[in-house]
């Protein structure tokens, strides 16, 4: 995956820090999406399984080629790649 994604979801975060979430300060958090992280916590208490099923129809939406199987295995595959789901 090139360019810059967030590390929870791995929505594409585009050019801009429009996208991006907020700290607890209320800078911009380098790593996560305005969706996944606001005032410095995640939005949601799931497991990358859940987000995963949460983020099936979106990527199927933005690639109306792809199906969501197709989906699903990218997201198997990238997803413990991003720092919310790394294990250590």
């Amino acid at each position: 995956m090139d360019g810059k994604y967030c590390q929870s979801c791995g929505m594409p975060m585009g050019d801009t820090n429009e996208l991006y979430g907020t700290n607890a300060d209320g800078s911009k958090s380098g790593d996560y999406c305005q969706y996944c992280f606001q005032n410095g916590k995640f939005t949601s208490n799931v497991t990358m399984d859940e987000m995963i099923d949460v983020c099936v129809p979106h990527m199927v939406a933005a690639n109306p080629r792809m199906t969501e199987a197709e989906a699903r295995k990218i997201m198997h595959e990238c997803f413990p790649k991003l720092k919310r789901w790394k294990k250590a």
